[in-house]
């Protein structure tokens, strides 16, 4: 036996372990996710959302909407923001220094008049330029800012809140009718113990839109939009019920989050100085509530749905995650103190390690397990019976969890009630595990890369808007 064969042993062992450990947890999370979504479909059958919606105790929300280059698809999603159902709520819609007709669109569909507006100065931001009220809409307000990025302006948006909680929403989303009131409904059961909350998203590509509502769910011609549809699945209803269930919720998408004003006041508000202010501000509120020694919920709610429009060409795809990818990784290097710390029990005991090892790194040990394992097998370094476990360890059983979270989104909230879309997203769960993931841990990978370069930025990202069914346009937004 020459000295390569132990070497590709030695890794193609490590890599077996690695998928062993990691399809593990998230058997285990698939098995948390049925019950807690199960319980929570229970208690939604009896919930006093009719009573929610006209108590005078249902708190107040300011619904933060920043954008940037946004014109194709910025009119719909504040139509769909004034239209929730929900007893008290104002849109604040900021406009960070676009450079496209963004703003000129929000004057003609609001009727848009310049007025002065009293601004807090608690969280540093750029300049406000102008501020505007819609003679339409009481509850809508627009702030014209100099560029400093979504977290600036979302730090500009809550200096101009006026109730005690904060709904962020990216301005290539809309929301449900009644999400609102959903994802506050934790706060409304325990306002003392909540600090934030976060709703599901949803891919609106394929879907039918009509006034900032979806009226009818369909699949994405899109195959790289579909393929997305069975990750978020797994991602939100496996993932972030799992984490949210241990107290160790790291993730509330940007795309739809719900906080206690007064808490990202005393953190500072969103990070300007990375690319992943969603994660960072929400693992600065874990460590900042545990330092205090607060009793205290951070919850993912599987049912008040987001729905945002997914990138539809691998171009795009890659800038996303590869974005994503650096912003996690900035998050659990300025926070790293955290780390197998006992103080902070299953935050950092558990997430933070798993987050590392298997989100941050977790690509890289991919890349190079899939050749490591072949050259072994070539070389007679494992035998064919490891590489059949191997197999049905990494991707057979893959492609098994993936159905899972399918089933549970079927099971329990039956979104696509067409037969053959169904069986699509089945297929699809296939090659999801076969080819896209592969292509996915490159670009994280690169991300990683990225982070070494220390390459800032977002980059464009190029979006046809969830109106462009109708509208046939289409945008650069960041």
């Amino acid at each position: 036996m020459t000295l390569v064969e132990p070497v590709l042993q030695a890794l193609a062992f490590v890599t077996l372990g690695y998928f062993a450990v990691l399809n593990a947890i998230y058997l285990l999370f698939t098995g948390i996710a049925w019950r807690e979504v199960a319980r929570h479909r229970r208690e939604r059958e009896y919930a006093a959302v009719d009573e929610a919606f006209s108590s005078p105790l249902t708190p107040p929300i300011s619904v933060l909407l920043p954008g940037y280059n946004e014109q194709a698809g910025i009119v719909e999603s504040v139509r769909s923001l004034l239209a929730l159902r929900y007893p008290q709520h104002e849109v604040i819609v900021v406009n960070d220094g676009s450079t496209d007709g963004t703003i000129e669109r929000l004057r003609a569909a609001f009727d848009l008049v310049p007025v002065r507006k009293a601004l807090r100065d608690g969280i540093q931001c750029a300049p406000v330029r102008a501020t505007y009220a819609s003679r339409r809409h009481p509850a809508l307000w627009v702030l014209d800012k100099q560029n400093g990025g979504k977290a600036d302006a979302l730090n500009a948006g809550v200096n101009a809140a006026r109730y005690p909680y904060v709904c962020a929403v990216d301005a290539d989303a809309m929301l449900e009718e009644d999400a609102l009131l959903h994802v506050a409904k934790p706060i409304m059961d325990d306002p003392e113990l909540v600090a934030a909350t976060g709703g599901i998203v949803r891919i609106a590509n394929g879907c039918k839109i009509e006034h900032g509502r979806v009226t009818a769910v369909g699949l994405p011609k899109s195959r790289v939009a579909t393929l997305q549809v069975v990750e978020y699945f797994r991602a939100f209803l496996v993932g972030r019920v799992g984490w949210s269930r241990i107290q160790s919720l790291l993730i509330i998408s940007g795309a739809f989050g719900l906080f206690r004003r007064s808490l990202v006041e005393e953190v500072g508000g969103w990070a300007t100085d990375t690319v992943g202010e969603d994660v960072e501000l929400v693992v600065r509120l874990h460590r900042h509530l545990r330092e205090r020694g607060e009793k205290y919920r951070i919850e993912f709610v599987p049912d008040p749905v987001c729905w945002t429009e997914a990138p539809e060409d691998l171009r795009t795809l890659s800038r996303q995650r590869r974005r994503w990818q650096r912003g996690l990784a900035e998050t659990l290097w300025r926070h790293r103190a955290l780390t197998a710390n006992p103080r902070y029990r299953a935050l950092g005991l558990v997430a933070f390690p798993y987050f590392l090892i298997f989100e941050l790194l977790g690509p890289m040990i991919q890349l190079l397990g899939y050749p490591a394992v072949a050259a072994a097998v070539a070389t007679g370094a494992v035998s064919f019976t490891f590489l059949a476990v191997f197999l049905a360890t990494s991707v057979l059983l893959g492609v098994l969890l993936s159905a899972a979270a399918l089933a549970l989104e079927e099971f329990n909230f039956r979104r696509h009630r067409r037969g053959r879309e169904v069986g699509r997203l089945l297929a699809y769960s296939v090659i999801e595990n076969v080819g896209y993931r592969q292509l996915v841990d490159i670009w994280r990978t690169m991300g990683i890369v990225d982070v070494l370069r220390r390459k800032k930025g977002w980059g464009a990202m190029r979006r046809k808007g969830l109106g462009y069914a109708s509208t046939g346009e289409a945008a650069s937004g960041r």
